[in-house]
């Protein structure tokens, strides 16, 4: 490969970003791997010695500029920035705390904009890339999940735009949409979900009990049956080093589907999310 380039990847402790990490790491990047705790850098370090835990909390600004300035001091070129980091959250929109829907804006779509505008001038300089996790969420709106499927559709918003904004100066912009993947973010949004249920009055878990139960069996089902972060981790390696990556890759079968019943007339929609669902 040359002269060694470094990627920073956020989130990078569980899941796709972990996977990925160690991908890219045993291709022979130095791999910034974003993480909060000091047990998963240690965990992260002893893995593979491309592996260079940064601590990095994207909802900061000074922490932003700390990962960054480890990099900066590295010496390495930035070939890439991986914004993986995201959380999940839902509830019903008559009684959402508006904080929290705020909360999943920070992380899912206002954090991936503060990291690359912190990392730009690097990614100029070595006309790198800059490479988003999104969801097929993003095409529509479902029921009881609108927080997160509005954050994901913000998000591959403002990467269309910033990849038509700085295409002149090299850096291309790729958004990866999937379905569900079997990761810790499903355990992650059930534990917000169920700290959210204690704050909601007793009126809305009434109204919406039915409703709240068939959406947590269809969240079982997905994680079940959601696609391996392994074969995840591969597309979004290969994003890293194909000479010009595509714009957008939608992966899995699922995900392929969502986008076609995306494109349907709302009334049809509606129908179809209602009956798979089970909810009336």
């Amino acid at each position: 490969m040359g002269e060694q380039r470094a990627i920073l990847v956020t989130g990078a402790s569980s899941g796709i970003g972990n996977a990925t990490s160690k991908r890219l790491a045993a291709a022979g990047f130095a791999v910034f791997a974003g993480v909060r705790k000091e047990h998963d850098a240690r965990e992260m370090q002893r893995h593979h010695e491309n592996l260079r835990p940064v601590t990095l909390d994207v909802t900061d600004a000074d922490s932003i500029a700390h990962a960054l300035d480890v990099v900066r001091s590295s010496g390495l070129p930035l070939h890439g920035l991986l914004n993986n980091a995201g959380i999940a959250l839902g509830g019903p929109l008559e009684y959402l705390p508006l904080d929290e829907l705020r909360r999943q804006f920070e992380v899912n779509t206002f954090a991936p904009i503060a990291l690359a505008q912190a990392a730009l001038p690097l990614l100029r300089a070595a006309r790198g890339r800059i490479v988003s996790v999104g969801s097929i969420a993003s095409r529509f709106g479902a029921p009881f999940v609108g927080p997160y499927c509005a954050s994901k559709a913000a998000l591959a918003s403002l990467m269309d735009s910033l990849r038509a904004e700085i295409a002149a100066f090299g850096v291309p912009v790729v958004l990866f949409e999937f379905a569900a993947v079997k990761t810790p973010i499903w355990e992650k949004g059930r534990s917000l979900s169920a700290e959210l249920r204690g704050r909601l009055p007793q009126r809305a878990l009434d109204d919406y009990a039915p409703f709240v139960g068939a959406l947590g069996r269809q969240i079982d089902h997905e994680e079940r049956n959601g696609l391996d972060p392994q074969s995840v981790a591969a597309a979004i390696a290969a994003a890293f080093t194909a000479r010009t990556p595509r714009p957008r890759y939608v992966i899995g079968r699922q995900a392929k589907v969502q986008a076609a019943v995306a494109l349907l007339p709302h009334a049809t929609r509606d129908k179809l999310v209602r009956k798979v669902l089970g909810i009336p």
